[in-house]
């Protein structure tokens, strides 16, 4: 018999499609901050967060690239619902990307995109009075968690890269085109302050300034790095397949779940288990 969270779980995975096919419905709830969502404000940058659940901290960063991250995402466009599917067991933190679709705004950075990005989750996690905490993130997450690694080891417990983003040396622009036809274009209506030459610059700097392997780290950083990690691999244009499997391998600490693991609603449930599963066995006591 499908126990109550697993019948979820399955009728998430199979709802999936069909919100990826009808993006307009991805952002219905931009306007107004009746459901609960706060800001954080530091300097001239405001991130929009919300909280949900109770427990060790979990920050959840939503897939859907540059335009996608956003509170929104996290409720309705990863394969699986991560609020729905952790929050009864951990303080689940979620925030509007700085520049996506959604409430939080700030300087565009172009000489510090990562970073920036980085910046605006410690910060977060700072004004919560959070130390350390878990993260697990979709899709252009894979570059931001790599780098939360980076920049803050002993603050990060462990980390679920899920379906991340990577370099492909045979589709070298493949980040740099799909963001400019979708980010780039609509950030810089949504902005009056962003033009369409910084939006190109600072995609540039994003993916085409030496790109490769993740991105934000070197290999040499992944092979010293102690942080244990959990990689839910893909391979599409701009989720490498190969880069994906490669940082696993390279970290002392890596694991892989199962490949392919959401292209049926039935096997979303067993990649949930063993997130869970890997979550629960480095949670602090």
């Amino acid at each position: 018999m499908v126990d109550p969270i697993r019948r979820k779980l399955l009728k998430t995975g199979a709802a999936a499609a069909a919100m990826a096919a009808t993006p307009g419905a991805l952002f219905a709830r931009q306007g107004g901050n009746d459901d609960g969502g706060r800001f954080y404000e530091r300097g001239n940058v405001r991130i929009r967060y919300e909280e949900t659940g109770s427990g060790f901290p979990l920050l959840l960063i939503s897939g859907g690239g540059l335009n996608g991250s956003t509170i929104e995402g996290i409720r309705r466009r990863n394969p699986f619902n991560t609020i729905e599917a952790f929050s009864g067991e951990f303080r689940c933190i979620y925030a509007d990307l700085r520049h996506a679709a959604g409430q939080s705004t700030g300087p565009l950075e172009v000489d510090r995109p990562w970073d920036a990005y980085t910046d605006d989750q410690l910060g977060l996690m700072d004004h919560l009075g959070i130390d350390r905490f878990m993260v697990l993130g979709f899709c252009i997450a894979g570059p931001f968690i790599w780098n939360l690694i980076k920049r803050a080891p002993d603050r990060v417990v462990a980390a679920v890269p899920a379906q991340p983003v990577g370099f492909r040396p045979e589709l070298p622009n493949a980040m740099y085109e799909s963001q400019s036809n979708s980010w780039g274009a609509e950030v810089v209506e949504r902005d009056p302050d962003i033009t369409t030459q910084m939006a190109d610059q600072f995609l540039n700097r994003l993916f085409r300034t030496d790109p490769d392997f993740v991105f934000t780290v070197t290999r040499d950083f992944v092979r010293q790095c102690q942080t244990p990690v959990l990689v839910l691999p893909d391979d599409t244009p701009g989720h490498s397949y190969d880069a994906a499997i490669e940082s696993a391998m390279l970290a002392p600490n890596g694991q892989l779940s199962m490949y392919p693991w959401k292209d049926t609603p039935e096997k979303i449930p067993l990649a949930v288990r063993h997130v869970r599963s890997f979550l629960r066995s480095y949670r602090p006591a």
